[in-house]
């Protein structure tokens, strides 16, 4: 859907605005009778293109959404996430699976124990988030890994029948991070200077996943050029209102202390 522009008036204002000048320009003997605004475009339905070509039966890249990771070794106390610490479940994922996670492997071990609530300056796990992606009543938990090459993985996890399960995992070049009520919006950085990627990740209950319900690319502003003289990009405009940076569009109920700065003993 096409962003909405400012000044754009709808249809029906500028079909009324016609015989409102009638009107005027009838004088007083007219009797206020209803004019016809003009014949009704006729609706054109969408037009099917190319109707004998073969349909495609699999997708040709992977992008990783529906699938889900079970995770094991990972206490959850009363089946409450907010009593677990997100650095012991990437700790149990990163043991089952050590290849997938030697990138941010020595960022894992300044991560320290636990629920101890000290954390040290190279840990990548940001502090978790909690909301009811799910529609069970309970809240699931909503996690920022710091990768390479400023990439941020978001994962949520969930709990449910005893089990712990990884639900989503998106790694992108990340602006900022939104919770929209049952909703993940995820802004990213997109390959053409003056806009972004916007994706809106909701739980499916048929696949048991977060999808990506809704992709799309945004005009934020006008493309960066480097200034005269110095070589150096244009500061970008600011984003719509509405789009708030790096931080959620909805407080959550709760969080555990958030990561410890660099001073942090």
């Amino acid at each position: 859907m096409k962003p909405w522009r400012a000044g754009r008036r709808p249809a029906a204002v500028l079909a009324l605005a016609v015989p409102a000048a009638a009107l005027l320009l009838t004088g007083c003997g007219d009797t206020g009778g209803l004019e016809s605004a003009g014949p009704t475009p006729t609706a054109v339905g969408p037009r099917e293109l190319w109707p004998s070509l073969t349909p495609a039966s699999a997708a040709v890249d992977d992008y990783g959404a529906g699938e889900t990771d079970v995770v094991k070794g990972v206490a959850v106390p009363g089946g409450d996430l907010r009593r677990v610490d997100p650095v012991s479940i990437l700790r149990a994922q990163q043991a089952a699976d050590p290849d997938s996670y030697k990138d941010i492997a020595a960022g894992l071990a300044d991560c320290g124990d636990p629920g101890k609530g000290k954390r040290g300056p190279g840990c990548p796990v940001l502090h978790a988030y909690f909301a009811d992606l799910t529609g069970d009543g309970k809240d699931d938990m909503v996690v920022g890994v710091e990768a390479p090459k400023q990439q941020l993985v978001v994962r949520v996890y969930t709990y449910e029948g005893g089990t712990l399960t990884q639900i989503m995992n998106d790694e992108d070049a990340v602006i900022s991070v939104e919770l929209a009520g049952d909703t993940v919006v995820v802004r990213a950085v997109a390959d053409l200077s003056g806009y972004e990627y916007r994706t809106s990740w909701s739980y499916d209950a048929h696949q048991k996943a977060m999808l990506p319900t809704r992709d799309e690319i945004v005009r934020t502003g006008p493309p960066q050029t480097p200034s005269a003289g110095t070589g150096s990009p244009e500061a970008p405009t600011e984003p719509p209102s509405g789009t708030p940076h790096g931080t959620p569009s909805e407080t959550p109920s709760a969080t555990p202390s958030a990561r410890p700065s660099p001073s942090a003993s």
